[in-house]
């Protein structure tokens, strides 16, 4: 998992795919990348297709930053993928925006890719040698390259092939000049659902997206499971076995999914909800007011305050319109910025005791400061729960979280971090709590970032993946 500048966890990349007989899909696309825009906030892309080509187009920034009328007009066609990205492998450039094209001896795509390939130096030496050229950085041209140079003549091939060689984690948009293809790696790291539109199709990482565009949920994609659309319908043209084993990432529960958004057959709300509650009963304390960081934090402290009967209160304000701090350069820029994104309310807060409900505590920047905001309010006592076990190990799978040497719960502990932040207690939710407030049965989900335990062998010191052009 990647962090911002100021310490907090940064999303994955979202992915979305249309198939549209009523509407310009890339117009859809673009409302539902809008919808997923909580995944990505670095670059922006969307890539259509009308039968006979493919039209793309990627820029830096925000969606409605990276797309004007003009642009949208330009991408006629019934069929159209897009994409919002952060960097987990490869420079926040444009040359790392997507989607990404592929030429290969029989066929051309379009590819949006959320996760994180962790064999792609040693594909791309072997794309190399097949005559392959590289303009980005980014591990999801290698999976480009891969799907059209694979030794197959039809899409079962190409992706069966692909999907053998591939280690990691893997949601992908495909755009074909006349078919769209999702898939989803045999582990289900990451997230990735079928809509239904009135006269189309949607593919997307999050059902939230669903939504915006009015398409009805349908269900997940499979792990392991590859769906085409086209004038035929949707259908599964590949499902690789995964003997029942996968490993989704729990990230996506606790923070990155939008809660709105249903995953593993829950809505997320709920999820963190019962987080809040379980957190509650592990830990316990006498307090006047339940807070919770805004905003992923926020269901979970209502799940905290509706158990432990203690009241809930909005006394901490986020402006979401302060850009991300995660492009400040440096420690007193990160520490300005997350004064910019939260403010307190005096008024609510003097002379409480205060329960302050996070999501997560990473490198130990932002949670100072909210301890810090509290304590000038004139907060009495202040106990941090975290709906998050202590997070002590690299991820490697699509969301990049600093080296161990950076991690706090990896250095110090549990004491040490309370005294660290400045707070009166500190309760982590246990691994068991976290399972069961989810309702995830632990042998199919990742929690790598708080065991160690990889679903995959990994370089467990390896620094972010940096792929040379």
């Amino acid at each position: 998992m990647s962090t911002c500048a100021d310490g907090s966890l940064r999303e994955a990349c979202g992915v979305v795919g249309v198939y549209s007989r009523d509407h310009d899909a890339a117009r859809v696309a673009f409302f539902g990348l809008f919808a997923l825009q909580h995944r990505g906030q670095e670059s922006a892309g969307i890539a259509s297709a009308d039968g006979e080509r493919i039209t793309n187009r990627t820029a830096m920034g925000l969606v409605d930053q990276a797309f004007h009328e003009d642009d949208l007009s330009g991408l006629a066609g019934h069929l159209a993928i897009g994409h919002t990205r952060y960097s987990t492998t490869g420079s926040n450039s444009i040359r790392n925006a997507q989607p990404i094209e592929s030429r290969g001896p029989d066929v051309e795509i379009a590819l949006a890719h959320n996760g994180n390939v962790i064999n792609a130096v040693e594909l791309k030496d072997e794309l190399v040698e097949w005559g392959c050229s590289f303009s980005s950085a980014s591990d999801s041209e290698i999976v480009a390259h891969l799907i059209t140079h694979a030794p197959a003549d039809s899409w079962e091939g190409r992706i069966a092939y692909s999907m053998g060689r591939l280690e990691g984690a893997y949601s992908l948009a495909v755009l074909t000049k006349d078919a769209l293809l999702g898939i989803r790696d045999p582990l289900g790291v990451r997230p990735l659902c079928i809509g239904k539109l009135s006269k189309g199709w949607v593919i997307a990482s999050e059902s939230s997206a669903l939504d915006h565009v009015g398409a009805r949920f349908v269900r997940e994609v499979e792990p392991g499971e590859a769906v085409m659309v086209d004038d035929r319908g949707i259908r599964t043209v590949y499902r690789r076995e995964t003997n029942g084993r996968t490993a989704s990432c729990i990230f996506e529960h606790i923070y990155f999914a939008r809660p709105d958004s249903i995953l593993s057959g829950k809505l997320v709300y709920k999820s963190r909800m019962a987080m809040g509650a379980e957190l509650a009963r592990e830990h316990p304390v006498d307090a006047d007011m339940v807070v919770g960081v805004p905003d992923s934090a926020t269901a979970a402290a209502v799940g905290y305050s509706q158990e432990s009967g203690i009241p809930f209160s909005e006394c901490l304000v986020k402006n979401r319109y302060v850009g991300r701090t995660f492009i400040l350069p440096d420690q007193n820029l990160r520490r300005l910025g997350v004064r910019r994104k939260l403010n307190h309310m005096p008024e609510l807060i003097a002379g409480k005791r205060i329960v302050v409900v996070d999501d997560s505590i990473v490198r130990g920047t932002t949670t100072p400061h909210v301890v810090n905001l509290l304590r000038k309010g004139g907060a009495r006592e202040i106990h941090l729960r975290v709906c998050a076990p202590p997070i002590m190990w690299p991820c490697h799978f699509g969301i990049d979280i600093p080296t161990r040497r950076e991690l706090l719960a990896a250095n110090n502990s549990v004491d040490e971090i309370r005294d660290f932040v400045g707070a009166d207690s500190l309760g982590y939710l246990s691994h068991e709590g976290l399972t069961g407030a989810t309702g995830l049965d632990r042998s199919a989900i990742c929690m790598a970032c708080f065991t160690g335990e990889y679903p995959i062998p990994v370089q467990l010191e390896m620094d972010k993946l940096v792929l040379e052009v």
